[in-house]
């Protein structure tokens, strides 16, 4: 039995990453829109500077990149943040046992009208399978939810099997470590209301892991992206 088919009805929890407000990112999953979101920071004097965000990637299939990642990764996985599913799709078609969770309705209902495994959960509340996952995911700076890196990895841990591993996408500056309030907005103007988020570099998550006990595996570099996988330290 596949991990996906011992999940229970999910507890409904509160949505954060480019909910309410105008919840432009729920409008880009219904109408597919190809567009980009806008991640700017808020200050006491409104938007400030602003990531842009691939949408049209998160609803493609994986590309090279996400392929290569998920061959070097071994199941069950865990995709925290997984959207629309394409990490869950891609993982899937290479024999993993996988399960995606998110706290955005509409992407999880995007992601099950496909048939795949996704729950519709933060990864703070609990989840099925807890302590026997082999890979805890986290892509397209999905390190960030909540803000907290710390409280991430030390979920993240709690989640994993004994010698299971966390696998982040980072930012490109190893020395970042940066938590702000933000809020998503599309090319429409339509805001969603604010949340916290975090991003975060090599160097500074290495430190901020090793008195959670675990420490770093392997860091490379694909392309433009950024990653590490961190484990229980070896004793």
């Amino acid at each position: 039995m596949s991990i996906a088919e011992r999940t229970n009805t999910p507890t409904r929890q509160p949505a954060t990453f480019g909910s309410g407000g105008g919840e432009p990112y729920a409008r880009a999953l219904r109408q597919n829109d190809s567009g980009s979101l806008f991640l700017h920071e808020l200050n006491h004097d409104g938007l400030t500077s602003r990531v842009t965000m691939d949408f049209a990637k998160w609803t493609a299939n994986a590309d090279a990149t996400d392929l290569s990642l998920l061959r070097k990764v071994t199941g069950p996985v865990l995709d925290i943040g997984c959207g629309p599913g394409r990490m869950v799709r891609a993982a899937r078609l290479l024999g993993l046992d996988v399960l995606g969770i998110d706290v955005s309705p509409t992407a999880v209902e995007v992601a099950a009208e496909e048939g795949l495994p996704v729950l519709e959960a933060s990864v703070f509340s609990d989840l099925p399978n807890e302590g026997a996952w082999q890979t805890a995911l986290l892509v397209d700076g999905n390190i960030g939810i909540g803000g907290d890196v710390t409280a991430m990895l030390a979920r993240c841990q709690q989640l994993l099997a004994p010698e299971g591993e966390i696998v982040v996408e980072l930012h490109s500056d190893s020395t970042r470590d940066y938590t702000y309030t933000g809020a998503l907005v599309d090319a429409h103007g339509a805001q969603s209301a604010e949340f916290p988020w975090a991003e975060i570099g090599l160097t500074r998550i290495v430190e901020l892991a090793e008195p959670l006990g675990l420490q770093l595996r392997q860091a490379w570099t694909m392309g433009e992206r950024n990653f590490c996988r961190l484990a229980a330290t070896r004793r």
